[in-house]
């Protein structure tokens, strides 16, 4: 009985932060960013100030929180591939594979990058996400058979690099690709360093 309590409290919270999350982007794209308050924010998930306060340190954590979601489940995958295949093929397969199972990110995805792109706020708290992700990828393939004498935090930290480059390329482009064709076609040119 206890753990079932525990799992449904678990899923409440993390309803909770979806419901914040996805309130906060919803009111930058109508608002803008630098009109959307904390006070609003909570408003609109039905929340207390207080409650927001439990969940996020601000409004900076609440937009980017789908960001960091994707972040673990990408980590995770990369986790769960088979413990003898070389880095960076598990990097690959592990992004191929987050993909499918991720609906397509392109509405929330771009409205994150492009916001980032012109509020230094969010910018600085995306590149900590992605530090942060850079550790833990490097420590998913540390145990890896190596991808030629590459060090792992050079791997994972060339594969985000390739990623960010990918993503970019497709709101440039105006989202007239699938982001998974964009992605493919940077990671083909990046590996020819590490395969």
């Amino acid at each position: 009985m206890e753990s079932s309590s525990v799992g449904l409290r678990e899923r409440k919270k993390e309803a909770t932060r979806q419901a914040v999350h996805e309130a906060t982007l919803r009111l930058t794209v109508e608002l803008g960013f630098d009109h959307v308050t904390v006070e609003a924010v909570a408003d609109a998930a039905g929340i207390s100030r207080r409650t927001f306060s439990n969940y996020f340190t601000n409004k900076e954590d609440a937009l980017l929180h789908g960001e960091e979601q994707q972040i673990r489940a990408l980590v995770g995958a990369v986790r769960d591939r088979p413990a003898d295949e070389p880095a960076w093929p598990a990097l690959r397969a592990a992004v191929a594979r987050f993909s499918e199972r991720v609906a397509p990110p392109e509405r929330e995805w771009a409205v994150r990058t492009r916001l980032a792109m012109r509020h230094p706020s969010l910018l600085a708290r995306q590149l900590a996400n992605h530090a942060a992700m850079e550790r833990d990828l490097a420590d998913a393939v540390a145990a890896r058979p190596a991808s030629g004498q590459v060090r792992p935090i050079v791997l994972a930290a060339g594969f985000l690099a390739s990623l960010r480059i990918a993503m970019r390329m497709w709101i440039e482009e105006d989202l007239a690709r699938e982001p998974a064709e964009v992605i493919d076609e940077i990671l083909d040119e990046m590996g020819r360093a590490f395969t």
